[in-house]
């Protein structure tokens, strides 16, 4: 089935699919600055409609469904909300950032597929343009016979600071298995004590930190619309660090592919960083022979 796209100049770029609208873009939002403003994706649906993305849960108002961030870089938060002091426990501090959409390069509709580039500047508290980013997101393989469909992520981030910048996580400033940054998914509340599964027979909680599963899985029971549903996250590749889950399904459901889970990337002036993902969001609660089905099939 074809996709179908709304643009609203400005803010959103809405994707659907048959009734369904899977997916909105939006890049043009007023969101307070304590939250890091940067675009993001929600909600986000499968085919049936059932939400796989959370927005500005209570617990943590800078959850967006899926979204570029980076809780360390060089003293500033391009994450949102508080930030990790070792020592001293998360501080709120006067260091928060915004990654501010500047332009589409294209976008391009060719029935099946949607494909957007954008340029993105991050813009320091103190109103500094310290990294150029250039993000494209590709919409496809949707297959309404097996309710599924995938998009890709790519972003190249060039430091343009004019001096190195340090791009670390918590993990990296002192606390234990904290080391989210990078492109990141809040699931919905229903699915908390959602399946993880991996490569390999792995999976569970205890994935968090480790290396060696190029996929990941994550199962939940929907709300409103009956049954569950299943997104299969491939790590990718980036050009530099070693990308590490970090993965919960308590007391909230997230994943993320890090790039600097427990060891910072120091990004000279001018050099650049090449982040590349994956994600298929897929009706139902899919079993493990599945799973590995469809990751052996939609690999990139």
């Amino acid at each position: 089935m074809s996709l179908t796209v709304t643009h609203e100049h400005g803010l959103r770029i809405g994707i659907g699919v048959g009734d369904v609208e899977i997916a909105s873009y939006v890049y043009g939002a007023d969101i307070p600055a304590f939250e890091a403003a940067k675009p993001y994706l929600h909600p986000m649906r499968t085919l049936s409609g059932a939400l796989v993305s959370a927005y500005r849960p209570h617990d943590h108002r800078w959850h967006k469904g899926f979204q570029m961030t980076w809780s360390h870089v060089s003293g500033q938060n391009f994450w949102g909300g508080n930030t990790y002091v070792d020592g001293q426990g998360y501080q709120a501090l006067d260091n928060v950032g915004a990654m501010r959409h500047e332009s589409f390069e294209m976008v391009e509709l060719t029935g099946d597929e949607l494909t957007f580039a954008e340029r993105l500047g991050w813009v320091t508290s103190t109103g500094e343009r310290w990294v150029a980013e250039r993000r494209r997101h590709r919409f496809h393989g949707v297959d309404t016979a097996r309710g599924i469909w995938a998009f890709d992520f790519d972003t190249e981030l060039t430091n343009v600071r004019g001096e190195a910048l340090e791009l670390g996580s918590p993990t990296t400033h002192g606390r234990p298995n904290a080391g989210y940054t990078g492109f990141f998914w809040r699931g919905p509340r229903g699915f908390t004590g959602g399946g993880i599964v991996t490569a390999g027979g792995g999976g569970g909680p205890e994935t968090m930190g480790t290396t060696e599963s190029p996929w990941l899985a994550y199962t939940g029971k929907n709300d409103e619309v009956d049954g569950g549903a299943t997104l299969l996250v491939f790590a990718g590749s980036a050009s530099r660090g070693e990308l590490t889950w970090f993965v919960r399904n308590d007391p909230f459901p997230a994943v993320n592919p890090s790039p600097a889970f427990d060891k910072e990337i120091t990004l000279a002036d001018g050099e650049s960083l090449v982040l590349s993902h994956r994600v298929v969001v897929a009706d139902g609660i899919r079993s493990r022979e599945e799973i590995e089905s469809l990751a052996g099939e939609l690999a990139r």
